[in-house]
């Protein structure tokens, strides 16, 4: 039995090194690496570089924020794939320039690199924030698909390109948290009066609902909620909110984050300086920038279960009911269409994310049923 079983193993090989169509598909090829030719004509052309390049990176972030880490990871990344030939040196909020000043620097030439959050741009253009954060917008598996296969790129690049400027998805922190506050909220109603800090279009929102709001900067949210200043709060993901203490001040969490589903960031660059980069060293930031999207949201995540628990240690999480957040959908519907109306351009991007939402439906009911609950969970019911 063992002779024949390795003499079945033997005839198998055989016949797929002496026919190797063997198991063809039935259909041609579905799907194709975009890239692969554009390399193989890039590859005639390269040749490695010996220049070397000395770069600042400014932004919006102090050195306690992870966003900041994601930006040092970028430009760690970058010189270890040049081998050092580009030197990217990071520089937190305000040793170069003020924390809202990075991207004027950077489309100005003062510092060749910026790192950010598009949304805060978005008293130059509305459309920055789609590439942001929208509220019940994209996930981070949702950005990424529209960023890099159904033409976000392009679209984020000539909004970036108006401004002296190229620009590359450089890290995902996942869905926010939502509210830390001092009042327990889970009805439209009870947002009514409540003076809130969040940024963006989710302020507007909020306000719209009768809530008094104010896009606090970071780093005096915490002093507002202390001395009652506002009643509620959100910043960032949990691994992000956690070092800066809102747990120590405030008595419930209300989730979901239903204003960032996820938090997309970039990275951008002083066109005219990056037009003075070798070819290599264009695909080397851009890789580069690709790999830091990828390993920031595994990051972050992995941050977010240590930092969920030790918030649960002193605050009381409440959720949303349905209802709520039916209406703060409908309402967040009706705010981003008279949007779209005043802004051709947020009209075009959110037109584009929302068609992939469409489509990307179907699988994405197909596939629903398997969450990857523990196992014990799932199987007492716990399967949405």
């Amino acid at each position: 039995m063992k002779r024949f079983n390795w003499l079945l193993s033997v005839l198998i090989v055989a016949s797929l090194v002496i026919v190797p169509n063997a198991f063809a598909a039935k259909r041609e090829k579905f799907g194709t690496d975009a890239r692969h030719e554009e390399v193989k004509r890039e590859l005639r052309q390269i040749k490695p570089s010996k220049e070397e390049f000395k770069w600042k990176m400014v932004m919006p972030w102090s050195k306690g924020l992870l966003f900041y880490d994601m930006a040092q990871h970028f430009a760690d990344s970058v010189a270890l794939a040049s081998g050092g030939r580009l030197d990217i040196k990071v520089f937190s909020a305000g040793e170069l320039v003020g924390a809202m000043e990075s991207f004027d620097a950077v489309s100005k030439g003062a510092a060749e690199v910026g790192h950010d959050w598009p949304g805060y741009w978005k008293g130059k253009n509305e459309n920055f924030v789609s590439f942001a954060s929208v509220p019940f917008g994209l996930d981070a598996e949702g950005y990424n698909i529209w960023l890099y296969e159904r033409g976000g790129l392009e679209q984020m690049q000539e909004l970036y390109g108006r401004y002296n400027l190229v620009a590359f998805p450089c890290g995902n922190g996942g869905q926010e948290m939502g509210l830390f506050s001092n009042k327990k909220a889970t009805k439209m109603s009870d947002f009514k009066g409540m003076r809130i800090r969040t940024p963006g279009w989710f302020m507007d929102i909020m306000n719209s609902l009768g809530a008094s709001v104010s896009p606090l900067p970071g780093g005096e949210v915490y002093l507002a909620l202390e001395r009652g200043v506002i009643d509620a709060a959100e910043f960032s993901s949990p691994a992000i909110n956690y070092p800066m203490g809102f747990d120590e001040i405030t008595k419930y969490v209300i989730e979901p984050g239903v204003h960032q589903p996820s938090v997309q960031c970039s990275v951008f660059f002083n066109k005219d300086a990056w037009e003075k980069l070798p070819a290599d060293l264009k695909w080397i930031v851009k890789i580069a920038a690709k790999e830091t999207q990828l390993w920031a949201n595994a990051w972050i995540e992995n941050l977010n279960i240590q930092a969920i628990n030790k918030f649960k240690e002193k605050v009381e999480f409440v959720q949303m009911d349905k209802e709520t957040r039916s209406a703060f959908a409908q309402k967040t519907k009706e705010y981003l269409e008279d949007l779209k109306a005043k802004h051709p351009d947020v009209k075009n991007t959110l037109n584009s994310q929302e068609e992939f939402k469409k489509e990307f439906s179907t699988w994405r009911e197909q596939r629903s049923g398997v969450v990857p609950w523990p196992i014990d969970d799932y199987i007492a019911g716990k399967q949405n």
